[in-house]
């Protein structure tokens, strides 16, 4: 009987457990993820993108609903916060992330599109800028538990013209972000405090609020106001005490973006705990597999610089070295010059892709070049999600907007990258006629494959391929 009793104890706590894990997973959480860096009339910032993507991975680590987006214009942005505010309907939790620049004019504070251009308090109310209140009121406001996070105070680009415009009326332009309030059921923190500024962190990096944001915020069992607590903590010795988180805070009960296992909630907490979904160091692990690959020292210390203490710290260390010792050639490093920055900014659609002119034949070379490059794809000449799929990761590795479309420009990155031999060499009967006829010149100018005039520049200009972004970037 008592052996009975015992399984029949294993089983109901088993079902307890599983009912448990039903309900924390029925519990709706939708986050919005925005890091914009590449901005075309001011100077960029090379980290905000690099924050979106992994404070996304570590909310999706926890059940959020993710809608992400990085160096957004204004249209684009609109659109990604309107999506956000039709999934945030009735949420649990509703969390608002952006990294970029962000202006305050006469106390009103504004998140800035990459395509902004401010030059008077003007521009900033009709449109051209992103007013914070009406964006949080609009999107946040019916979920019971609202958390903002605002990496948004570097300098204000747009002082200078702002003041020189506003020089008949008084307008108060802050370096930083201005005081917000927050309201019931609601955390905002910011990177620094009001009319600070705040650090970006070193390139290819996370910046240090960030960092502190993605190391606390999903510790099992750490209710979020005690994280946010360690995240100022982390940040002010970071950096030497030169930068101090602030925030305010309106919660009615206690927050887990991650329970630990078998946490009983306080009495009158919000419903906003949910079971961690994969293993607590799948950040890490995302981080170390996007990066693995590369053949840029800097996206490998990127990795060290977030995980001094990771668990592939020695492999990282191991490829820097190879890395930085491998031979190199003065002649393609001078090439690096010879690509339009605007590849790293310019945002590829199904227009600027039609305007390539790509047949099915030009179709498979960009899929076999991707293919040898390590971005595995069918060579198809059809570019179906999964091809689109994977321009975006190739897009995302090389520091151009992912959005799985080419430019002009990116496709002619594409070309002067090095691809193996052997991953080009292999042409299909139904292709050679078409190879045959661009190494006539019927492929059109820019297009030579093979033993065609272009062919040694675009071998001797690929060697850099993979580290052309962070020399645009940077």
């Amino acid at each position: 009987m008592r052996g009975i009793s015992l399984i029949a104890a294993v089983v109901l706590s088993l079902v307890v457990s599983a009912l448990g894990v039903d309900a924390a997973r029925a519990d709706r959480r939708v986050a919005f993820v925005v890091g914009n860096g590449a901005y075309k009339n001011v100077a960029q910032l090379p980290n905000p993108p690099v924050d979106a993507k992994a404070m996304a991975v570590t909310l999706r680590n926890v059940g959020f609903d993710v809608v992400e987006g990085t160096n957004l214009n204004r249209e684009q942005m609109t659109e990604k916060l309107l999506e956000f505010g039709r999934r945030s309907q009735g949420a649990d939790v509703a969390l608002f992330y952006y990294a970029g620049h962000g202006i305050a004019i006469s106390g009103t504070n504004y998140l800035l599109p990459v395509d902004a251009d401010i030059k008077s308090e003007m521009d900033a109310k009709l449109g051209a800028a992103i007013n914070v209140d009406v964006t949080l009121d609009q999107t946040l406001g019916d979920a019971k538990v609202k958390l903002v996070f605002l990496d948004a105070c570097r300098d204000n680009p747009f002082v200078a013209k702002i003041r020189s415009a506003a020089s008949t009326r008084s307008v108060s332009v802050q370096t930083g972000l201005a005081e917000m309030k927050s309201g019931e059921g609601t955390l905002i923190a910011f990177a620094t405090g009001p009319g600070q500024t705040a650090l970006d962190g070193e390139a290819g990096t996370n910046s240090p609020f960030t960092r502190a944001l993605i190391a606390h915020i999903t510790q099992p069992g750490l209710e979020i106001q005690q994280a946010m607590t360690q995240v100022r903590a982390q940040v002010n010795e970071e950096t030497a005490k030169g930068q101090l988180p602030w925030g305010h805070t309106n919660l009615i009960g206690a927050v887990y973006l991650n329970p630990a296992a078998g946490s009983v909630a306080a009495a009158g907490t919000v419903p906003a705990a949910v079971t961690t979904l994969q293993p607590a160091n799948d950040v890490e692990l995302e981080f170390w597999r996007s990066v693995k690959d590369t053949n840029k020292a800097e996206e490998l210390k990127a990795y060290l610089t977030n995980y001094p203490n990771g668990q592939f710290r020695s492999l990282a260390l191991a490829r820097v070295a190879s890395l930085e010792n491998a031979p190199s050639s003065t002649t393609t490093r001078n090439l690096t010059t010879g690509i339009d920055p605007a590849t790293f900014t310019e945002q590829g659609t199904q227009v600027t892709e039609d305007q390539i002119g790509l047949d099915k034949g030009l179709r498979r070379d960009v899929q076999r070049r991707l293919t040898g490059l390590g971005f595995d794809t069918k060579a198809t000449g059809k570019f179906d999600e999964p091809t689109r799929a994977v321009l975006k990761r190739w897009q995302a590795a090389r520091g151009y907007p992912s959005s799985g479309y080419l430019t002009k420009l990116q496709h002619k990155a594409l070309l002067a990258e090095i691809v193996p031999a052997a991953a080009t060499a292999s042409a299909t009967d139904e292709e050679r006629p078409a190879r045959r006829a661009q190494r006539s010149g019927g492929g059109g100018g820019g297009y030579h494959r093979g033993g065609g005039p272009d062919a040694g520049a675009a071998f001797i200009g690929g060697v850099m391929g993979g580290m052309l972004g962070g020399a645009f970037r940077r």
